[in-house]
């Protein structure tokens, strides 16, 4: 678990707060959730000869410039992970998981804790924007009580902002529209 190497003490400095239970609620829960398996970039360690989480990127998401999956699904596939395990190729597009950092121009610095609870619970960007894309299981988060969903939000406050501007899904319009017909009544 990569959020280990940071000290609570330092996380809640960061996270401009004093509740370090929430925090420490909320790094558990992003443990938990395997929220790192596709938010933090992968690199190759010479010495494993296997992809490890990079600490120095704690879920910012597809590196910029990184390249996209070099493969496309086979007929039993679903998707394709590309190198640093923060893109997917699917059948309908190329997706890259977002930067949660509270990085103000790449990530979600900018939001309130309204706006994430809103996009846990109906599966849209800050809760009225574009449909969350698969692989993300907001489903899955749309089913954890509030305080659980402000102690996730406390503990991605609480991190260090990464500058990380992750490219817009290669997706057509219909495909996203598709997505957006599918989750109609979870929005508000």
């Amino acid at each position: 678990m990569i959020g280990h190497r940071v000290s609570l003490g330092v996380l809640v400095a960061l996270a401009g707060c004093h509740d370090a239970d929430a925090i420490e609620r909320g790094r558990l829960l992003v443990a938990v959730g395997g929220c790192a398996e596709c938010h933090t970039p992968r690199k190759l360690d010479p010495v494993r000869h296997m992809p490890v989480p990079d600490p120095t990127r704690l879920l910012a998401g597809h590196p910029e410039g990184a390249p996209d999956p070099a493969a496309i699904p086979g007929a039993t596939d679903q998707a394709v992970i590309g190198p640093t395990f923060t893109s997917f190729t699917t059948g309908f597009g190329i997706v890259y998981s977002r930067n949660l950092t509270p990085d103000n121009e790449t990530g979600l610095g900018t939001w309130s804790e309204g706006e994430f609870i809103a996009s846990m619970r109906t599966g849209h960007r800050k809760g009225n924007q574009r449909v969350m894309l698969p692989p993300m299981p907001w489903q899955n988060l749309a089913a954890m009580p509030d305080d659980d969903l402000r102690a996730v939000y406390a503990y991605l406050r609480s991190i260090p902002p990464v500058v990380n501007r992750v490219p817009e899904p290669k997706v057509s319009a219909e495909a996203i529209a598709a997505f957006e017909r599918a989750t109609p009544a979870t929005r508000p």
